[in-house]
């Protein structure tokens, strides 16, 4: 509500040449505007408890969303934990096929070098001209051989790339989550 004199008002409009009748519905309607008007500003306003409730309920939203993300966060950790892990055993299985792999060629030079060394004696004894053969044989067997060297240190950088790739990766994306929800 509002409060003015109403009674000095009826006297001033009095003073100004109305009849007591007409100042008096004058400020009765006068009375009956501003409470209108009154009334809808205070519609539209929040009281304080109405504001308290409010804010209760977005603290009890902004509850419910952190605890679904603290949930969300472990079953991401685990998935890509289990995800690592998983990697972690194809690489060992790369790793192993590798070594093999290298083992094998290993032995198989070997065994050809041998042969090819063999077979270059034979020739050196049987025919002076094969003097050149045997120099170029052996070049080649050298080449090959540095050649080989250089295929499994490649490897072993494309294997160490790989793990380290996957660490990182893996490392990232624990940061990532780990500032996300920090």
């Amino acid at each position: 509500s509002f409060f003015f004199d109403t009674h000095a008002l009826v006297c001033v409009l009095e003073e100004n040449g109305f009849t007591t009748q007409q100042s008096e519905v004058t400020v009765s309607a006068l009375v009956k505007i501003m409470n209108t008007n009154l009334d809808m500003i205070y519609k539209d306003m929040v009281t304080k408890v109405q504001q308290e409730i409010a804010l209760q309920q977005v603290m009890s939203h902004i509850g419910g969303v952190k605890k679904d993300m603290i949930i969300l966060e472990k079953s991401e950790f685990s998935a890509l934990r289990s995800e690592n892990e998983k990697i972690k055993l194809e690489l060992q299985q790369i790793k192993k096929q590798v070594v093999d792999e290298i083992t094998k060629v290993r032995s198989d030079n070997k065994l050809n070098l041998n042969l090819e060394k063999s077979r270059v004696k034979e020739l050196v004894s049987l025919h002076a001209q094969q003097d050149r053969a045997l120099t170029q044989t052996d070049r080649k067997i050298d080449t090959e051989v540095a050649d080989l060297k250089t295929m499994l240190e490649s490897h072993k950088l494309d294997t160490i790339k790989y793990l380290a790739g996957s660490v990182f990766t893996c490392l990232t994306v624990a940061l990532g989550f780990y500032r996300l929800w920090m």
